[in-house]
């Protein structure tokens, strides 16, 4: 969002004075309505971001464009998402960059696919492709939604990611899927070399039988499997303490590197 002011069909987030947030598209003839009372979107478009507004009633919220973990978090979903405390790692550690060219599956809901769209910018490519008709038109809508449009840089397609990598030849392969391992092979012919192989699971079979699949092609070094933990932290005055809640395990990630084919068999593999 280029503008510093709210303009006809942007998403707003309403925060209020509990920290409580909404998500509202705005629309001249709609209101946001709470049990603090009702602000009509026609206050709203045209005021700068970050402005306070206060109902009849004295319900205080501030109105902010959304950061991309608010719209993640409170966007309706079709499918469940790669939290954002996933989604960071598996850019940095998938070393997603502009201009990139990532495939990625499944598209689930859409969240971690937003956040590939940004990082490989405008020079980069995002090919995401899903199973299911239903989960990827619920995508579509919500990162319409989210950039007011369908991004230029990015294509979603239906189908079985295993059929799309030798033509997307991608130098970034992400999975969010059950059975990522399956990709192995191919991957070993198609990925470009250098790149970069990305898994996300959420369980230990599922990372073993892919670090398993990624050993026995001979083409993936630099393998490494991690799980990110977020714990927030409570800061009142003299009260300094983590919170009582955290977010704990979601799922596994496995991150390779392609590199060309070696014959040396068993003994090289191990050495892995």
């Amino acid at each position: 969002m280029d503008s510093p002011t709210f303009e006809n069909g942007d998403v707003a987030l309403i925060i209020d004075s509990k920290s409580r947030r909404y998500l509202v598209k705005l629309d001249p003839s709609g209101q946001f309505t709470t049990h603090q009372g009702t602000i009509p979107h026609v206050e709203l478009i045209g005021s700068l971001h970050g402005t306070m507004f206060e109902t009849p009633s004295g319900g205080k919220f501030i109105a902010l464009p959304p950061k991309l973990t608010d719209y993640i978090l409170k966007m309706k979903r079709g499918a469940q998402i790669i939290y954002p405390k996933d989604i960071g790692p598996i850019l940095v550690y998938g070393d997603v960059a502009p201009g990139s060219v990532v495939l990625e599956a499944g598209t689930g809901s859409g969240a971690l696919t937003m956040a590939l769209v940004r990082a490989v910018g405008p020079t980069g490519r995002v090919v995401s492709v899903d199973r299911r008709e239903d989960h990827a038109g619920q995508a579509e809508k919500s990162i319409s939604r989210f950039f007011g449009g369908l991004p230029d840089n990015l294509e979603l397609r239906i189908g079985e990611v295993e059929d799309m990598i030798a033509e997307v030849g991608p130098d970034r392969l992400i999975l969010d899927l059950p059975e990522p391992w399956h990709a192995a092979a191919i991957a070993a012919q198609h990925l470009q070399p250098g790149g970069v192989f990305c898994s996300y699971v959420p369980t230990v079979p599922q990372m073993e039988q892919t670090v398993t699949a990624l050993k026995s092609v001979h083409a993936f070094t630099d393998i490494m499997n991690f799980e990110a933990l977020l714990r927030t932290w409570n800061v009142e005055g003299r009260s300094v303490r983590p919170d009582h809640q955290m977010i704990g395990h979601t799922g596994f990630l496995t991150v390779a590197r392609r590199v060309q084919p070696w014959s040396g068999g068993a003994e090289e593999s191990e050495e892995e």
